[in-house]
Order: C-alpha cells, then structure tokens, then sequence
C-alpha cells in the first residue's frame, strides 16, 4: 500500500482574499527551530511505521517556498535516513511564481524536490491584483519558464468562475496555460467562504449556471492538449498524476507533520506506548481535513431530490464547488468520527492483536485516534468517487474489512443509475460526467 508524508508550512508573507486554510501571516519565523521540532515529530511517527515504504512527500502550505532550501533538504534528508523510499518516490512542494530569493527554483531541486507544484491561479493582471496575488503575469511567465527548465514532473494551480469572468476569456486562459507544456494542471472554482476577506467584502461569485458551464467544457478543451481528467478537479498528461493526492484519494495510508497537518494509518508495528507529549485527539471529520489542501469536490448549489416517481430531479441548476474539503465536509453532516476516549495503546507483549486491523488518525502535534471500520468506509466513500475512475470494490473490502454493496444505500444507489449519474459493474463503481457537478449530493445519498 502506498504511504505518503506530508509536511505543512502554514507561514505565508500575506493572506489571499479568498483562502480559507490554515495559515499565518509572519515575515519572520526561526525556521529551525520549528524544523527541529518538525524532525521530532517524523522520529515519533517512525516508531510507528518502520516497516513502511515512502512513495511520497509534499510539502504544503502556507507557503512552503519560503521556507530555506537548506532546511528543505535537512527534511528530506531526516526522511531518507529513517524509512526505506521508494525508488521513484514523488517529492512535490508548492511554490508562489515571484522568488523569494535567488535561483529559487534552481535551489529547490538541488534540496530534493523532483515536482514543483506552482500556484499561478491568473494569467491576467487584473484578476491576479483581484486575487490578491503578490506576482504580476510577467513573474508568472518566467516562473512557468524556470520550472520547465529545473523540474522534469510539474504542475500549476488556477481558479476559474472569478466574478464577472467570461466564458471565452476563461477557455483563453486555459489554453495559454494548456500550451506551456506542463505535466500537470488543478483547476479550483472560486467559491466565496465564511471568514475571507471576500466574504466580509460580500463579493459576490459568478452565476452558478455559466461557473457550471465552464467545468463542464474545461475537460474537452484540456484533453485536446493530451490532458486527462483523472479526478474530480485534476488533469495530468499519461503517468503524471500526483502520487501523493492518490494516496489520500486511494485510501492509502500517509502521515501529517505541522500545524493542522493530519494523517490516516491501519496498523503499526512495535511498541504503541506513547510518550508524554502524545495525548488522545477526540476530533471528527470536520476537523481533521481542515488542513487537506486541494481536496475539492464537485457540488451542487442547489438540491437534487427524489421526485414522487422516485426518479431523480434537478432543481434550476448545478455548479461546480471547488472548495476545499474543511468546506466540503462541513456539509456532510452525517461524515463525522466516532471519538475515542482512551489513549492508543500496544497490547502486553507491545502487539497488536493477529488478524484485526485497527484504523487511527493522526492530528499535530502526534496525537492519535483510534477509529472505527465504518468510519474509515465513510472516508475511502468520499474520496474514492472524486476519481474518474471511481471506487474498486474489492480494494474498499481491503482496505476498511466492509463489502461495498452492504454499504451503500442500494435503493438511492438504483435511482442514480437510472438518472445517469452513477454507472456501476460488479468490480468497480464510478460518477459519470453529468454526475460530477452534483458529486456531494450522491456522496450524502449513498451514504443516508
């Protein structure tokens, strides 16, 4: 099974009008200090995984790109030293165009990183200052130029459905940005969220209608240019899909280093004694995804419901929400954990018990929670289905010890397949293209 490490760099120079996540504004941090205490928490959770291979690591944020090459490296270095690593282990960061010091780009190689995810999310002057971006477009050009030049694995974010923004401008834009060449591009809508700068300014977002028109019609234009949609906001050239959004997506198991980093694990090896700083962290869902960057779902701003002829029927429209998960899961309001009380501890002889899988979450700073089966299915759900390819049903029997179909809603499950929105064979369950836009309101029915 894959296992990803995640590193969580909340520190940014200023905050975007629209941004949600967890972060903080400083201009100066002791950067080593917060390292060190960084590699204390990987020695924590290396007790618990040794026998784990890593497939990947990202560095989040925030702004991960402020933070010293140097230090960067003494991460990964930590890393290597500890677990065995794959062979073609994904090691991304996420960076802003505008450098904050010299051969930026040129210097975060040379630290480790092989794929340098860059936050773009303009290619206009005027909605990039809207955004309250630091970079100009031309900053944005040469960085794009500099990636290509340094990285062999690459990808940019944009967010589209900006306020007053047009169809053709916005298929424009994707194809400048389609014609760059990049192995990778995540497309974000716009969505207006409480507690932003934008919210208190109530901006308002673009008509739901024409923000659902240019979901719909992103994907054709991007496969034009040799780009799959392999989820529900993510395109890749062939093999260069993020492994490490697939481990969450996959329900692999990861771990999450950093202020509201998180982390998913099912078994451990060795003693599960924790030290004095671990203490039990009782949390749901809705909390322990608030850090997840770049987990959006395609929604439906208006319901979906049943209609006396138990077929499905839209109300006046659909669009597609590009928030991410701490929104997402906030309405999800049956997707919340059952909480334990009592510290994850290691049976007499340090062991788990044979033949039980035991699931946990993880939250900063190395606390732990156990889980239970269900839970766990609830999540695999959530995930699963914002792929393209949509859920494995023996792989969700592996991973959660629960059969799919029991699962389910069977009955809710028929009348989205008779609706179109949901296709289905006896191995694998999928969203189809009509499904998508309205994504969290078939999660909510499967799962009622």
């Amino acid at each position: 099974m894959s296992f990803g490490i995640y590193i969580h760099w909340p520190y940014c120079l200023s905050k975007c009008p629209y941004c949600d996540f967890y972060k903080e504004v400083s201009k100066s941090v002791n950067q080593e200090e917060i390292v060190d205490s960084y590699l204390e928490d990987l020695d924590f959770y290396y007790k618990l995984t040794s026998n784990k291979e890593v497939t990947s690591i990202f560095f989040g944020g925030g702004t991960p790109s402020l933070l010293s090459p140097v230090l960067i490296a003494k991460i990964i270095n930590h890393i290597y030293k500890r677990w065995k690593i794959a062979v073609n282990v994904e090691i991304s960061l996420e960076a802003n165009p505008n450098s904050h010091y010299e051969n930026m780009f040129f210097q975060l190689r040379k630290a480790g990183i092989n794929r340098l995810s860059l936050g773009v999310q303009a290619l206009n002057e005027k909605d990039l200052r809207f955004l309250g971006r630091t970079h100009s477009l031309a900053q944005a050009y040469k960085a794009i130029e500099e990636v290509l030049q340094n990285f062999n694995n690459h990808s940019i974010d944009l967010i589209y459905a900006r306020p007053h923004q047009k169809i053709d401008d916005w298929l424009g834009e994707l194809k400048v940005a389609a014609s760059f060449g990049l192995k990778h591009i995540s497309l974000y809508q716009l969505t207006i969220e409480p507690n932003t700068v934008f919210a208190r300014k109530k901006i308002k977002p673009l008509d739901e209608d024409k923000a659902a028109e240019m979901y719909l019609t992103t994907e054709s234009v991007l496969s034009s240019y040799g780009y799959n949609k392999y989820e529900v906001s993510n395109y890749a050239q062939s093999g260069f899909a993020s492994k490490h959004n697939l481990v969450y997506w996959t329900g692999g198991e990861y771990i999450g280093v950093g202020p509201s980093a998180h982390g998913r694990l099912t078994s451990f090896d060795g003693n599960l004694e924790q030290n004095s700083d671990a203490r039990n962290s009782c949390t749901n869902l809705y909390t322990q995804v608030s850090a997840l960057r770049d987990f959006t779902l395609s929604s439906s701003s208006k319901l979906v419901k049943n209609d006396v002829d138990g077929n499905l029927e839209q109300n006046s429209g659909v669009r597609n929400s590009c928030t991410n998960l701490y929104t997402q899961v906030s309405a999800l309001r049956d997707f919340t954990l059952s909480s334990s009380s009592k510290l994850v501890k290691s049976n007499a002889e340090g062991k788990l018990e044979q033949n039980q899988k035991y699931f946990y979450a993880t939250t900063h700073r190395c606390q732990l929670e156990k889980i239970s089966a269900e839970d766990r299915a609830e999540e695999l759900l959530l995930m699963g289905l914002r792929l393209a390819k949509g859920i494995d049903k023996d792989e969700f029997m592996d991973i959660c010890g629960i059969d799919f179909n029991k699962f389910v809603n069977q009955a809710h499950l028929q009348n989205l397949k008779n609706e179109s929105y949901i296709e289905e064979n006896n191995q694998r369950i999928w969203v189809t293209a009509k499904g998508f836009p309205i994504l969290d309101f078939i999660i909510l029915q499967l799962v009622s």
